[in-house]
């Protein structure tokens, strides 16, 4: 389904029901918003089916981000990732999703976060996967190279500053991100937008640490140790930011980037326990 918001269109999915019978009465569930990494080469469809699973707690609403997937791609020019948290926001008003609960991955959890900062009162909770509260490309580069040593890590240095590399170059790094990651089949259902690489160098800009303490939302923050691309310490860096939220850390041993695939007996229950706790019955 497709639905224009601030003069393009946004591509989003609903699984789940907001409402349950329950007896002679029904029940409201939270919705779950499902926000995808990238920029360029991902969509909401690497997060499928996995996040499905949550639809007996919750509705889950998946949603290409501006740029993204099936979502217009417009002028990549204009992309920004406060003009995602934005979008986002008249996109809930449009359809009239009230207090959601908003799962970031990697770069969505910086646009998560950008939403609870600049529309505070707007979401219900935020569920943060292995994502960070800055933009820091040495940071990531040191994660590869004391993982993986120099050679990856040069390379890792030059995707993350949205240079030129090669379809190998970019599946050796991407093969990097720990254990497992999604498969080739899963990769050929993500609609790339390529001119949005440029947006890359872009993301150094972000950096919400210093206003993290405005945010007073139930969070859960998810990490693993294998991840050097989100490492365990920008996880704690986020935990400890948000000093008025109620927060919880979950630290994944040999889980990567993709810790829904690495470690699932692991990573599903608190998942499970902060929607059961956020929902209007918990």
């Amino acid at each position: 389904m497709r639905i224009e918001v601030n003069g393009a269109r946004l591509w989003f999915d609903v699984v789940g029901s907001s409402l349950v019978a329950n007896g002679p009465q029904l029940q409201a569930r939270p919705t779950l918003v499902a926000i995808h990494g990238g920029p360029a080469g991902y969509d909401h469809s690497y997060l499928r089916p996995y996040l499905d699973r949550l639809a007996d707690r919750a509705q889950v609403v998946y949603v290409d981000l501006p740029g993204h997937g099936r979502s217009d791609h417009g002028d990549a020019a204009t992309w920004s990732l406060e003009r995602c948290a934005d979008d986002l926001a008249f996109f809930f008003d449009r359809i009239g999703i009230a207090q959601p609960l908003l799962f970031g991955h990697s770069m969505g959890g910086y646009v998560a976060l950008l939403f609870a900062l600049r529309h505070p009162g707007h979401a219900g909770g935020l569920l943060l996967q292995v994502t960070a509260a800055r933009h820091d490309v040495s940071r990531i580069v040191d994660g590869f190279r004391t993982r993986y040593g120099d050679e990856l890590a040069d390379t890792a240095a030059r995707i993350f500053s949205g240079d030129t590399t090669t379809s190998e170059e970019n599946r050796r790094v991407l093969d990097a991100f720990g254990p497992h990651r999604p498969d080739d089949n899963t990769y050929a259902r993500v609609i790339p937008n390529p001119d949005l690489q440029a947006a890359t160098p872009r993301l150094a800009g972000f950096d919400v640490v210093a206003e993290l303490h405005r945010i007073e939302l139930p969070t859960l923050i998810t990490v693993g140790t294998l991840d050097p691309v989100t490492p365990v310490a920008a996880a704690r860096e986020i935990a400890d930011g948000l000093s008025a939220a109620p927060c919880n850390l979950e630290i994944l041993d040999d889980a990567g980037h993709f810790p829904w695939l690495d470690s699932p007996d692991r990573y599903w229950p608190p998942l499970e326990r902060f929607i059961t706790t956020c929902s209007p019955a918990g």
